[in-house]
């Protein structure tokens, strides 16, 4: 289909990349956009390209943030001895909307998927290590999706932690077989921390 404006073609494709968004769903939201006021367009697009510029990843627990650390990881209020491990940063945001959790986070970037390419070596799992190696930590709590790369990734993390005393457990599996984290309801995934258990292999 041959497109009445290179611009709009261009927006268009821009848009698409984005994920959950097909080319139909990308050009009504183009043709949304061009019916908005100028003024409104051009506050998205700055707030976007504010986004991209100022927005960084937490040195300690790599959530987003706007400073160095995020706030959670600077509030004297959470329990730095609790460490929650997450694949992404839509987990930290789903798990602190149940307001169940009064501990830290540790955000993977991914989970282990030799299918997809991605190894050890291209998550943060490492500086998960060191930080529990660095003291401080009591408990590591395993809250990854219960599909195969998530217990994957699970098992990898609980052999590298083994030579240490940090205790290492799981959220229950109130959470269905396969289903992303994100997508959990509130109060499911609020019960599965309140009802953790031992990790085992």
């Amino acid at each position: 289909m041959e497109m009445p404006s290179i611009y709009f073609e261009r927006a268009v494709n821009q848009m698409a990349q984005l994920p959950g968004i097909g080319r139909k769903t990308a050009m009504r939201l183009v043709l949304h956009l061009l019916r908005r006021d100028r003024e409104d367009v051009e506050t998205l697009a700055a707030s976007l390209s504010d986004l991209v510029a100022n927005v960084r990843y937490c040195r300690v627990c790599h959530n987003i943030c706007d400073d160095e650390e995020c706030a959670i990881c600077r509030s004297p209020r959470r329990d730095h001895s609790l460490v929650c491990v997450v694949e992404n940063v839509q987990d930290v945001m789903a798990i602190e909307a149940t307001q169940t959790y009064n501990g830290v986070y540790h955000v993977l970037g991914g989970i282990i998927s030799p299918i997809d390419g991605i190894g050890p070596q291209d998550l943060e799992i490492d500086s998960l290590i060191e930080r529990v190696r660095s003291g401080g930590v009591v408990e590591v709590i395993f809250a990854l999706s219960p599909t195969m790369e998530g217990d994957t990734t699970c098992f990898y993390i609980f052999r590298k932690l083994a030579d240490t005393a940090v205790k290492v457990t799981t959220i229950a599996r109130g959470v269905a077989q396969n289903e992303q984290l994100h997508y959990t309801d509130e109060l499911t995934l609020g019960r599965s921390i309140v009802d953790r258990r031992p990790f085992k292999s």
